[in-house]
């Protein structure tokens, strides 16, 4: 029947193909560029090519299997010698349905996507031309179409602009990804059932659909029916006959992966459709709890909070609403953490490759939170008072909107650490379902104000504490001090994002931030009214900064002692059979920076990696790179820190804990 019907379409082409062309060429209906990602491809290196395409409104192009009916595009490359090209990727199809014959189309912008590689020696102008055969439609009417494009590069760094960077990231979230794992089918008369490993707890968004990509084994006109079943899809159709392995792409919505199944014996589905992954997600939710409960002891967050821990007891002693001060915290902090948690599901349901922490690439944001922490370390350090207004002196209030404030400023600063359990939970979190996602997002702020829930409803608890004295001001002081460290690491991780220039800049902001409180405080002091207006201006000023703030190129910052992370670089050393040690770090990762110089960095693990030849790749995620954070989410983690080690003869990396130890690597090595 499909033979059939292709070669009825085919004939109908011919015999409109004339009159077609002389009333309108195919190019006019589907307006086709050829673009690169960078314009500077380094010798040696790949570059994506992108062939943007605009239909026509009312006409469609073709899938790589057009259905039924219809032609896929064909391309005749012409290159400079030694380059080549590697097939050409297309985002996720539409389904269309004419005079029962279906098709695989797009109707409205897409762009199949295609690796080049550039040659070692290729040195100056770089021309790049291809030929384009298509075949472009409407309900009524066919029309094959031809484009000769072109564009000449200039080898060079391999940089990549921006803004060419965010537009590649939007047609690469069109794309199928890969399943790792092979899927089976079975053909009984014309019916055809088949397989695909899917996690239960992945998420799957809209209607599920199997494009085949293989000729000849599916009735494409025919309903399927899609079926979660556990850990697996299960697509049943009308089959014509089994052809030996099938490629395809399973869908849901936009949502695609690309599959390969084989011939086999496959059960029928025994479930209804996707239910929500309720045991997956209260695993995922403990974990995020018991990580923020973790976060307390982290050197950024813990100042505000012993300040915190000693208002509960004061506010005890002083017979004021402990009670209330926790829950005020607790909602401060769940909110904040819901709200980022939001944004970033958000983001990336947009088509970005974000994880936690997400914000804290941006060297702006980096920038607010210098100014926040240098204003608590001086205010901590007795430079300046604030009275009830202020926000910095608000952390050793007493009161609910003090709480409040404190347990958001918490949350927000918590965010570049992560430890034990916390990373694999958020990395569950981005294949969850939204209410359950949200939900664990939600169990991260509540692991981090657990500690003042439970001092705010059990009295036990706070008589623990120390009777509130002048020694506080004391503890005060000393507590200044892992805020000023703080404000150095940040500074320093503004100069990474941002260079000199940037660090200067944020650095001549906090200035001005603490000259306009000092003096605010100073005229308080004096008894002034209006003491805040005259430091206005500086305020202003130093937030101000923020929009001069602009980010480095992640490529002018080299990792001593190892290679930069590639996923070519990777394969190469493990198709070679060589052991690889890859991590992925971030200069915001407070875990990170940790871990490399108690562990990875020691002389004792260099002197084992490098007797035992194992290979170090890093991947510098501080920027955000889309092509680091895809491999991130592909080993089901949120973010960073993600250590991996790759033994020689084993298909999978073993994934290694977010807190490492000398022992553990040097073990590893041996």
């Amino acid at each position: 029947m499909a033979a059939v019907r292709f070669g009825l379409m085919a004939l109908l082409l011919w015999l409109f193909a004339g009159v077609a062309l002389a009333q309108a060429p195919g190019e006019e209906h589907v307006k086709i560029t050829l673009v690169a990602e960078s314009d500077r491809p380094a010798p040696g290196s790949e570059v994506t090519l992108a062939l943007a395409s605009v239909p026509e409104k009312g006409w469609h192009a073709y899938w790589l299997n057009p259905g039924d009916a219809g032609l896929p595009a064909r391309a005749e490359w012409i290159l400079p010698k030694g380059a080549s090209t590697g097939e050409i990727r297309y985002p996720v199809p539409e389904r269309l349905t004419i005079a029962g014959l279906m098709n695989y189309v797009y109707e409205g912008p897409f762009a199949p996507l295609v690796t080049l590689r550039i040659p070692a020696d290729a040195t100056g102008a770089f021309p790049i031309r291809v030929k384009l055969n298509y075949l472009v439609c409407t309900d009524a009417i066919c029309v094959p179409g031809k484009a000769d494009l072109s564009t000449t590069l200039q080898i060079g760094d391999g940089s990549v602009v921006p803004g060419m960077r965010a537009q590649f990231d939007v047609w690469r979230a069109a794309l199928p990804r890969p399943l790792g794992a092979e899927g089976a089918y079975q053909v009984e008369g014309k019916a055809l059932r088949l397989a695909i490993p899917f996690p239960a707890a992945a998420t799957a968004r809209g209607e599920g659909y199997f494009f085949p990509a293989t000729h000849g084994a599916f009735d494409y006109a025919a309903p399927q029916k899609v079926t979660r079943d556990g850990d697996r899809v299960v697509v049943e159709t009308a089959g014509v006959k089994s052809v030996g392995p099938i490629e395809g792409l399973l869908a849901f919505g936009k949502q695609g992966f690309w599959v390969r199944a084989v011939p086999g014996a496959v059960a029928a589905a025994k479930t209804a459709p996707a239910q929500m992954p309720w045991s997956g997600a209260l695993l995922a939710f403990l974990g995020a709890v018991l990580g923020g409960l973790i976060l307390n002891i982290m050197p950024c967050v813990f100042p505000i909070l012993s300040l915190k821990a000693l208002s509960l007891a004061k506010a005890n002693a002083e017979g004021g609403s402990p009670r209330a001060e926790a829950l005020a915290y607790t909602a401060g902090v769940v909110l904040v953490c819901l709200a980022l948690g939001g944004s970033l599901l958000a983001l990336r349901a947009g088509g970005a490759t974000l994880g936690w922490a997400f914000q804290l690439q941006d060297p702006r944001v980096i920038l607010v939170l210098l100014l926040l922490v240098t204003g608590i370390a001086f205010n901590l350090a007795g430079l300046f008072e604030l009275s009830a207004p202020g926000f910095v002196n608000r952390a050793a209030a007493r009161g609910t909107g003090g709480a409040f404030m404190t347990g958001a400023l918490a949350a927000f600063v918590a965010t570049p650490c992560t430890g034990p359990f916390m990373g694999a939970a958020l990395g569950a979190a981005l294949v969850l379902p939204w209410p359950a996602a949200l939900a664990v997002f939600g169990g991260l702020g509540l692991g981090i104000a657990l500690p003042f829930l439970l001092l705010g409803f059990v009295p036990a608890f706070r008589r623990l504490l120390p009777r509130p004295g002048a020694w506080m001001e004391t503890l005060r002081r000393i507590l200044s001090v892992p805020m000023f460290l703080t404000a150095l690491a940040l500074a320093w991780v503004l100069g990474r994002q941002a260079g000199v220039g940037g660090m200067t800049i944020g650095l001549a902001a906090a200035l001005l931030a603490v000259l306009g409180l000092w003096w605010t405080g100073l005229r308080q002091r004096r008894g002034k009214a209006r003491a805040w207006l005259p430091a206005v201006p500086l305020l202003v000023l130093a937030l101000g900064a923020v929009a001069l703030v602009g980010a480095v190129p992640a490529e002018t910052r080299a990792v001593p002692g190892a290679e930069k992370f590639s996923e070519a670089r990777l394969a190469e050393l493990t198709a070679q059979g060589k052991p690889v040690f890859a991590y992925f770090t971030a200069d915001w990762c407070l875990t990170c920076k940790v871990n490399e110089k108690a562990v990875i960095e020691t002389d004792a693990v260099a002197r084992a990696l490098a007797a035992h030849k194992v290979t170090v790749l890093v991947g510098d995620w501080t920027d955000g790179d889309p092509a680091l954070g895809r491999f991130i989410e592909r080993h089901n983690r949120a973010g960073v820190p993600l250590y991996l080690w790759y033994k020689p003869g084993e298909a999978e990396p073993r994934v290694l804990p977010q807190i490492l130890t000398q022992a553990m690597l040097i073990d590893l090595a041996r």
